[in-house]
């Protein structure tokens, strides 16, 4: 039997005695990572603790216009400095994430260190037992939401100001597709009309986080779109494959391939898609889908991954080739779940 984690609410009466956190995230932080973490580094900030936000990687280039990007620390390439501070960690807050061994290269020390770990998180089956306290619920649209609902929970709501605003705002807005996903609940716009009230303005973010990309991406998406999607009408199914070579054609870094995988959803009729990307050292995937059909089920069976129900990515060591065949048996084992799909 796993251990129960202790409610997050336990840690309500301690916020007000100084301590040393960390607040951590997935590898490759997206809007949803960076925003939560830099959302509750402004608001922990508030009580006069040493706080430090470290990724265990680099993060894409158009999250460093937000408030405190600039004082996260890159686990790979700032290691000894952010070694110290785990070590002498008194919490440590993992937000957006559901194992220890998403953080990649930080996995090992995280699970060392005497430090209270403390989730935050909305993915399927977390791992517990490495939790002292915690939440995990995957109705919630986003982390951000779950950080923005144990602030006001907390009843320092107050606390919010515009640079708390502006990064949660970024991660609720990032994870629902703008608002478009099935995870958008009226408590998700509640929480947008709150940080609207104390003057943020959204516009600016939404300049910021999509209209910063370099002329390559484009030319790489064109590339995509017409050399590497593959339509399986008969299972309502669309698969990119990006082989290594394209990443350095186009210059591509990282994050400019965020969003890739939702534009075959734009095409009548799919209901699975996915991209399988060539990184070098393994293949990346990402699925998406429309309906009831489980893409987190699906990624944990095929592609050692796992997420949400319409959401979700993987990894595997094989060739790009290999994983483009693996990718199409597995469609086709699961033909009576796709080939049946109806559009109204």
């Amino acid at each position: 039997m796993r251990p129960i984690m202790k409610p997050v609410s336990q840690l309500f009466p301690l916020l007000n005695g100084k301590r040393n956190i960390i607040i951590t995230m997935h590898q490759k932080p997206d809007g949803d990572a960076m925003g939560s973490s830099l959302g509750l580094f402004h608001f922990l900030n508030k009580f006069e603790h040493n706080v430090s936000v470290i990724s265990p990687t680099n993060w894409p280039a158009f999250l460093n216009w937000m408030p405190g990007v600039k004082k996260v620390l890159d686990y790979e390439r700032e290691k000894e400095k952010s070694d110290k501070l785990i070590n002498e960690a008194d919490w440590i807050f993992c937000l957006d994430f559901n194992t220890l061994s998403r953080t990649k290269s930080m996995e090992q020390i995280l699970s060392d260190s005497s430090a209270e770990r403390i989730l935050i998180d909305h993915h399927q089956l977390p791992q517990s037992e490495k939790f002292a306290y915690g939440i995990s619920d995957v109705s919630k649209s986003s982390t951000a939401e779950m950080v923005y609902d144990f602030i006001v929970s907390s009843g320092h709501k107050n606390f919010i100001d515009l640079d708390s605003a502006a990064c949660l705002y970024t991660g609720v807005m990032t994870d629902t597709g703008s608002f478009r996903f099935p995870s958008t609940t009226a408590s998700v716009h509640e929480m947008v009309a709150e940080l609207k009230k104390l003057g943020l303005n959204h516009s600016e973010i939404h300049e910021n986080l999509f209209d910063n990309f370099p002329e390559t991406r484009f030319k790489f998406i064109g590339n995509v779109l017409l050399n590497r999607l593959e339509v399986f009408y008969e299972y309502n199914t669309a698969l990119i494959t990006v082989p290594q070579s394209d990443l350095i054609k186009f210059d591509i870094r990282t994050g400019d391939t965020e969003g890739l995988v939702n534009f075959p959803l734009s095409i009548s009729g799919i209901k699975l898609a996915a991209i399988i990307i060539d990184r070098g050292e393994e293949r990346k995937c990402s699925f998406r889908s429309k309906g009831d059909f489980d893409v987190n089920t699906f990624a944990r069976k095929y592609f050692n991954g796992g997420g949400h129900i319409n959401a979700a990515g993987g990894q595997t060591k094989d060739s790009l080739e290999q994983a483009r065949q693996n990718f199409i048996s597995a469609m086709k084992e699961n033909s009576d779940k796709l080939s049946t799909y109806q559009f109204n």
